[in-house]
Order: C-alpha cells, then structure tokens, then sequence
C-alpha cells in the first residue's frame, strides 16, 4: 500500500516513515519492508512507466481550482446554488469576472425558480440574467407559494408564483355556486418585476383601472403584508354602487334581482362591505399542502365544497392516523375560515344498506346516530379510566387499499337538500364523522354527526343530519408550487395556528 501511495505521489516521505517508527518502538509489523529494498521496486515502476520525478513532458496539472480551463469553472459555478455564487465572488478577481457570465445565471433562474423561454425573451428586452436572480427573484422567495389572507371570517387562498417574467400574487376564487366541479377562477392580487427600473417594482393589480404603485413588507417569518399606494385606483365613477355590482357578478356570476333568497343576499351585501375593507392593505399567513403517506384513503390536497347560502368554499383534506379532516381554508360568518369543518374517523366505517333504505332519511339516521352513541359512550370510558373499545384502522380494514374496492349505489336521501342535484350515484366507501355548525359570528360551535362519502379520488360527500343538507365536495386541480409541507410536525403545527387565528 506505501509503495502504491508514493507510486502517485501522495504517500509519506523517506523522513516522515523515519519518524514514525522512531514514535512506534516496539510496535513495528513484520510486514514492514526494508527501506532499500522498497526503494529498489519503486524504481522499476518507474522506469516501467517511463515517468520521471524530475521532467514533466506533458500539459502541466491544475494546481488549484483556479487553473481549471473557463468553460470548466463554468460548468462547475453553475451547478452551484444562487446563495454561494457571492462567496464565490470573494475567493479571487478571476473568480468574479467569471460570475457575470449569463449562462451561470440563467441556469439558476431556470433549476431553482423553473423559468424557460421567458428568460430569451428577457435578455431580448434587455434584462440580464443575474439581475433578474439578484434584484428580483432572490430578494423575493420568501413569499413563493400558498397563503391565507387575513380577511376576518372569510379568508381565501393565495398563490404566488413565478409567472413569466414576474412574480405575481394569484387569489383563488371558487367557481360560480353551485358548479363545484368547474375549475378554480383567478384574480391578480399584485406583481412584482424589473421592466421600468433596475431595481424590483411592486404594483398592486386591485381594482379596475391597471396596475398602480404597491408596496410588500415582511413582517415576521411565513407572514407579509401588501400595500396599495393608490387607493384612488380602486374607486369606479358610478360609486359604490357601481363597485357592488361589478364585485357580484364577479364573485356570484349573477346579479343582485337573480338572487332570490333574501338571506342569501343579506350574506353577500355582508360580505361585500366587510372585504372591501381591505382593499388597500393584507397580512398573508402562510399554509402547506399535507403531506401525503401510502396508507391515505385518498390522495390529500385542496377540495372545492358546497356550502348552502353561503356559496362555494375551499376546504384542504389531510389525514392524521385514523382520522381524515378538513380545514377551511375560505369560510363564512357562521364557521369561519380556519376551522375544523369536517372530522370523520376512518376506523368506524358505514355500511349503506339497499337503495330504498338510503331514500328514508331516518334509515340512514338511525345507522349515524348508532355509530355516534357508540362514540359517546366510549369518550365518557376513557374520562373515567376505564377501557375503550374501539378499533384501530387496521381492524377497520381503512386505508388506501380500500379505496380499490368495488363501487356501491348511492342515493340522497328524501328530504336532503343538495345545492347541486348532480351528484355521483356510486360510491366506495362510506364513514361516520362529525361536521361543525355554529350561529352567526361563530356563536354557540358544536360537532353534529353526519356521513362522510367517498364517491372518487377526486370526490367526496357529506350529509349533514341535523340540517339535512349534503355538501359535495370536488378536488382543485391546479399545480401548486412551492407549498408542501416539510413535514407532518409542520402540518400540524400550521393547522393549529390557523384555528387560533379565527377562534
């Protein structure tokens, strides 16, 4: 082994071997050769070789990383991360000099933030690479992904993204009640870019007159707020009148005289007046997507549902052990956004009897209600002490093998309102789980039963038995970047706060 090292140049001299065995009496191998006889064998690989210690005939070795060839320093600099580069810049002159090469730059904006062809057309009106990573794109990553704006009861989703040459904030809105199946609508909050300066311009996209001045600070780590400088931007000619208008058939796709209901429109001038409120300042919080594990029941994420007069709201789906939950993410006067909307335990499935049976509402009822006193009576064993019965998932036979089991008829029962009469007419599986109701401004919250229903991957039911009301609920498709969780402590953590932030 020492002849092969001082073969390659990098084993230990004559001397240092000396020393070594000066510093180890006694402790010598017999495997140790004697030093002239191994001098004698290094010398014959040598001459072998044709190499000499002395003479170098051809090109020289990189002694470093700076004699490395451009092209190579290149390739190498580029796969470094965006954050390193300015370190990188310190080490020497040559190193600096090389770092204003395009193609480092371009590589980052498209590896790390996903840009392709809009960066061509960037250089083309005159924007550098690396100052669109330096001045916009890394000044601003903290803000990438999903947030809850902070809009009282109400809520919402935003998205941040990097789109084309800007970073834009996208609030989702849901489709027009009832047509929960249609695909999410969008509406730019504000956009961020490096046209018009060579520093980043904030413009707030609110109102109906074109993008106008805006300003974004971060207040604290996973919150910022946004600001309009120009509010005067928001105000239409007619006056308010005008502004809720415009902001209903928005938001609803209908006018005012096509909502007959009265308390459906007392709920929708409410919050008309309330979010406006808004309209020239917001916090942002930020939410994760759940993680996702082998055992779910389905695939978790993002779901659009039907929630009465108070129209379409985004809940988010996520599983914890033997429970599916889900979160608003959107809410209303009644239940606010944040809450618990729906908590069904996947260790006590229901067993739907024949489709006449699922007509007569207090079949169904009598099954739930059977389910929810067994619940009951094991809660109040446990607060004395004593042992529970019930069932782990795995004895319930839950999780996502289940979900490839046959699909069974289904059918509302009579009596049920249903704000959309087209719903799936087979089903999976289906479970006992509770709902939450409240009176106005979160008054009086209570857990009632109610039967959860897997109709598909991408849909979900619930009846409501107290209210007898059933809520459809279908998933939102839309590739959200930058926003699963790191993990399920995360998660968790996350779901928390969000319910403080409202309760």
């Amino acid at each position: 082994m020492a002849v092969c090292a001082r073969l390659c140049g990098v084993g230990q001299s004559r001397r240092c071997r000396r020393r070594q065995r000066q510093n180890q009496q006694g402790q010598g191998s017999d495997s140790d050769m004697d030093e002239e006889e191994e001098e004698r064998i290094v010398g014959q690989k040598q001459a072998e070789v044709g190499c000499s210690c002395t003479e170098h005939t051809g090109p020289p070795h990189p002694q470093s990383l700076a004699d490395l060839p451009p092209e190579l320093l290149v390739e190498i600099f580029s796969l470094l991360p965006g954050t390193a580069l300015p370190n990188v810049a310190l080490v020497c002159k040559k190193f600096k000099q090389m770092l204003n090469t395009e193609t480092i730059w371009r590589r980052r904006c498209m590896e790390e933030f996903g840009m392709r062809d809009d960066l061509r057309k960037m250089e083309v009106g005159g924007v550098c690479s690396r100052d669109l990573y330096v001045k916009l794109l890394h000044p601003y990553r903290h803000i990438l992904g999903l947030w809850q704006p902070d809009i009282g009861p109400y809520g919402g989703l935003l998205n941040v993204v990097v789109d084309g040459l800007f970073i834009i904030g996208w609030m989702y809105l849901p489709p027009h009640d009832p047509r929960v199946e249609d695909p999410m609508r969008r509406r730019p909050l504000f956009r961020i870019h490096l046209w018009e300066s060579q520093k980043a311009t904030v413009e707030c996209m609110y109102g109906h007159k074109g993008p106008h001045k805006g300003d974004i600070q971060t207040v604290k780590k996973d919150e910022f707020s946004t600001k309009c400088n120009q509010t005067d931007y928001h105000r239409m000619p007619g006056g308010r009148q005008e502004e809720f208008r415009t902001w209903l058939e928005e938001e609803w796709g209908r006018t005012l005289e096509e909502i007959f209901h009265e308390h459906m429109q007392e709920l929708i001038l409410m919050k008309f007046i309330y979010t406006s409120q808004y309209d020239n300042c917001l916090t942002y919080r930020r939410i994760y997507l759940p993680p996702v594990m082998p055992s779910d029941l389905l695939q978790p994420g993002l779901f659009k549902g039907t929630y009465g007069s108070h129209g379409l709201e985004i809940v988010m789906l996520s599983f914890h052990e033997t429970s599916a939950r889900a979160t608003k993410l959107t809410g209303d006067p009644n239940v606010p956004a944040g809450q618990l909307t729906l908590d069904v335990d996947l260790s006590r499935p229901v067993v739907l009897p024949d489709l006449e049976q699922q007509r007569n509402i207090e079949e169904l009822s009598r099954l739930v209600l059977g389910v929810h006193e067994e619940v009951q009576r094991e809660a109040e064993q446990q607060a004395k002490g004593t042992s529970a019965t019930g069932r782990s998932a795995a004895e319930a036979g839950c999780g996502g093998a289940s979900a490839e089991e046959g699909m069974e008829p289904f059918v509302l029962p009579l009596g049920v309102m249903a704000r959309n009469e087209v719903y799936p007419r087979t089903c999976r599986e289906s479970f006992y789980g509770t709902g939450l109701i409240a009176g106005h401004g979160f008054t009086s919250p209570e857990r009632t039963p109610g039967l959860f229903v897997l109709f598909d991957q991408d849909r979900f039911g619930f009846i409501w038995l107290e209210l007898k009301s059933f809520s459809l609920y279908s998933r939102l498709t839309d590739h959200l970047a930058h926003a699963h969780a790191p993990n399920m402590e995360r998660f968790e953590a996350m779901l928390r706060n969000m319910q403080s932030w409202t309760s």
